[in-house]
């Protein structure tokens, strides 16, 4: 992070997290505070190495990572993770089919388990199909790999459909209340706005994803299924480079699963600002790519979903 992107973050979040010294101690300057929180988010390193690097008790790096990540959630994220508007949905769109040629789409979504010690309540809640204790981030991003939906902390047992149920964007989104009326007529189709998903989602007329590959695929179903593979990949980058920056997620979380949840989308939101400013990424911090095992299920589709994809697939056939 640059030292204009820290005294940005500093500034931000100064309201919430700064000190004054009192008669018997002085304070802790706010800029050490905030390297605190960011070291730990950075390295996922245990609160005695960080006390020892900056000279601060494990007690004081503790309070200084909760402060902060309580500080993000009420000055940060609201900012920098948010729905978007009309404009927003439309330039959005805009961006995504001059990328990758997919009209009315607005994004990706997928989930990534994040680990974490066995909490003492529910603990097989958390214990998910990989063998390990832990909790789901559903992220949506948009095509530069931006979130403006997240929705963190489910218990790892969980299907990633079903995480999307219980999430406000299954809720509004079913309603027709999250995307605007904005529609356009693709292959024969009158679409609104979608963002893709993979085939652990339901499809549905505002979540496209491809064809089932049963061996049998017509030669316009595998050209389909390429290309929206293609552009929804900018979801899981986004997932790496998330990571890669903030390498909490990537260990054994040894916080409290509130405190976690908290950290998890306050990285979200530093991941938005360090894209959004520009700043560097070195491919040698991505995560080592895991193979997760395939999962399947039975899923029903929306007719009106259905018909927009093969609409879909005829205008990317034409």
């Amino acid at each position: 992070m640059s030292e204009e992107t820290y005294v940005y973050l500093c500034n931000k979040l100064r309201p919430a997290m700064e000190r004054q010294d009192t008669a018997f101690r002085e304070c802790i300057p706010l800029k050490k505070r905030v390297a605190i929180a960011l070291w730990k988010l950075a390295t996922g390193s245990e609160h005695r190495s960080i006390g020892h690097l900056f000279g601060v008790s494990n007690t004081t790096v503790c309070r200084c990572v909760q402060d902060f990540c309580a500080a993000a959630e009420t000055l940060l994220v609201p900012e920098l993770i948010r729905s978007p508007d009309r404009e927003k949905f439309a330039e959005m769109a805009d961006y995504t089919e001059n990328r990758w040629g997919l009209p009315q789409c607005v994004g990706a979504i997928d989930g990534s388990h994040l680990p974490i010690l066995a909490p003492q309540e529910y603990h097989c809640d958390y214990f998910n199909r990989k063998g390990w204790h832990s909790i789901i981030l559903q992220g949506v991003v948009d095509g530069k790999g931006h979130f403006w939906n997240v929705f963190a902390g489910i218990p790892g047992s969980l299907h990633d459909a079903r995480v999307l149920r219980l999430s406000s964007l299954w809720e509004l989104a079913s309603r027709g209340n999250y995307f605007p009326p904005c529609t356009r007529n693709i292959g024969g189709v009158n679409a609104g706005y979608y963002i893709l998903g993979d085939n652990a989602y339901p499809l549905q007329n505002w979540l496209i994803k491809t064809f089932p590959d049963n061996g049998q695929l017509a030669a316009e179903h595998v050209i389909y299924n390429k290309k929206i593979c293609r552009a929804r990949v900018v979801v899981e980058n986004a997932f790496g480079r998330l990571k890669g920056r903030w390498r909490c997620l990537m260990k054994r979380n040894d916080c409290d699963v509130k405190l976690v949840k908290s950290m998890v989308v306050t990285c979200c939101a530093l991941h938005n600002l360090c894209e959004s400013h520009g700043e560097a990424y070195d491919d040698e911090w991505d995560a080592p790519a895991v193979a997760e095992p395939g999962v399947a299920v039975a899923q029903g589709a929306e007719e009106e979903g259905t018909e927009i994809r093969e609409g879909l697939m005829r205008y990317l056939n034409s």
